[in-house]
């Protein structure tokens, strides 16, 4: 009888010993999965150039009353119109609920640091929502009938504050992520 006394000790030993090499085991081997999921995940985030090519700072005080720049960021094209009185009062006169796709001119604009907006700039997407060509504005001589852009590939027409008006474009020219950085400068980031 001893010996099996014996014995018996030995499985409980022998069990334990074994549930602790599963649990050790299994351990690892979450540990090895979660690893080479978080290394996976990461490759697939954008390279630090490429986030640093994704935004940039732009010094709006350079464009002329009535004027806009266009700048590049991260290969696509964006418009920094800095309009007059009589654009501002034209799109904040806009009966909304007559546009294909309805907003105020102010919910197209982004607050400065103090919550007010400066009506005088908007920047928006440089894309033609129908099929992603580059609309032509007052500083390439057309305005379209709403004195806003006009699309040349197949006739989207946009006003100042750049919302469809007519033609096959599906919706306003999108609003990028910016923010003022101070009263002259912006930042745009993708």
């Amino acid at each position: 009888m001893t010996d099996q006394t014996a014995h018996s000790q030995d499985e409980g030993v022998d069990e334990d010993r074994r549930n602790f090499i599963h649990i050790a085991t299994g351990a690892v081997a979450f540990g090895g999965v979660a690893a080479f999921a978080i290394a996976a995940v990461e490759q697939w985030n954008p390279a630090a150039d490429t986030r640093a090519a994704s935004s940039l700072d732009v010094d709006i005080s350079k464009v002329p009353l009535g004027g806009e720049i266009r700048v590049l960021i991260g290969g696509k094209p964006f418009f920094i119109r800095h309009r007059t009185p009589a654009e501002i009062s034209a799109a904040e006169s806009v009966n909304v609920a007559t546009l294909p796709d309805p907003e105020t001119d102010e919910e197209r604009l982004r607050p400065m640091a103090d919550g007010t907006f400066n009506r005088a700039f908007l920047i928006t997407s440089g894309a033609c929502t129908h099929l992603g060509c580059v609309p032509v504005g007052p500083t390439q001589g057309n305005v379209g009938a709403y004195g806003g852009w006009y699309c040349p590939c197949h006739g989207s027409q946009y006003d100042t504050s750049g919302r469809i008006r007519s033609g096959p474009a599906p919706t306003n020219l999108p609003i990028p992520n910016y923010n003022y950085v101070s009263e002259t400068v912006v930042n745009i980031s993708l």
